[in-house]
């Protein structure tokens, strides 16, 4: 009798040993599909900081013959290379459809313009501080500071110009207006990039009609006449929700622990 108490517990014992090891085994693998899927807002708030904008844009220049008349516009030609990092930056508006598709809006400043050197051995700088708002769709991984393509289209309105020139940088002249007439009012442009893990961004943006009034007068002086400038920039930014992402991991533990008391 007692040889059978003994063999019937022993394999009690082992198949609650088992049974232990199964139910383990289940929870780490939940765990560790959890972790792969980490949470997705579905609405956010964030930082959208271009650091860094480069800047080139593409001339051209009406041509007239010894009589006056117009023979049309000149080849395009290239600008120097601009870099501005002061001030760049804004807040971005996110939603999210999925885990994979989303869209945003929201509303920055940036400092953009061209470097023109003429052929007269003068150097031209001229710059606009202008309130954007963009609207666009991004594409890939929409948890928090994963990757992602977006694209999508704007509009910009200056509120600062300012242009420098010289030949002799010892001697330069310059001056500065609020709500210019030198660029038009308004200035739509279109954009595309790809954010990297860790909120880094790469991303491209073209302004697809004139930046400079041709019809813009100083001092009795057509600065911009007979001239088309089509800029295009490239920056290098951040992107940064703000508030904290509650990890789907901590609350899907949590519940398990919560069920299974």
């Amino acid at each position: 009798m007692t040889k059978h108490l003994f063999t019937a517990a022993l394999s009690f014992a082992l198949f609650s040993a088992n049974a232990s090891a199964k139910t383990t085994e289940t929870a780490a693998s939940d765990s560790i599909a959890i972790k792969l899927r980490p949470h997705v807002r579905k609405f956010f708030i964030g930082s959208g900081l271009d650091a860094g904008i480069f800047s080139v844009a593409a001339l051209q220049h009406q041509q007239y013959a010894i009589n006056g008349d117009p023979l049309g516009m000149s080849n395009t030609t290239y600008s120097t290379l601009r870099f501005s990092y002061i001030i760049n930056f804004g807040l971005t508006f996110n939603y999210n459809f999925n885990r994979h598709v989303g869209v945003y809006t929201g509303i920055d400043m940036k400092n953009i313009g061209f470097i023109e050197k003429l052929s007269s051995g003068m150097t031209r700088k001229q710059r606009t501080y202008n309130l954007g708002v963009p609207v666009g769709i991004k594409i890939g991984n929409m948890a928090d500071r994963r990757g992602y393509i977006f694209l999508g289209g704007g509009i910009d309105a200056p509120f600062n110009y300012r242009q420098k020139s010289f030949v002799n940088r010892s001697q330069k002249t310059k001056y500065n207006e609020w709500f210019s007439d030198a660029t038009p009012a308004i200035m739509p442009y279109v954009f595309a990039g790809v954010a990297i893990p860790r909120g880094v961004s790469v991303k491209f943006q073209y302004y697809p009609n004139n930046y400079v009034n041709p019809d813009y007068t100083r001092n009795s002086y057509q600065v911009n006449y007979g001239r088309t400038v089509h800029l295009m920039l490239l920056s290098i930014g951040f992107t940064s929700p703000f508030g904290k992402n509650h990890d789907l991991v901590k609350k899907r533990v949590t519940d398990l622990k919560t069920s299974s008391m």
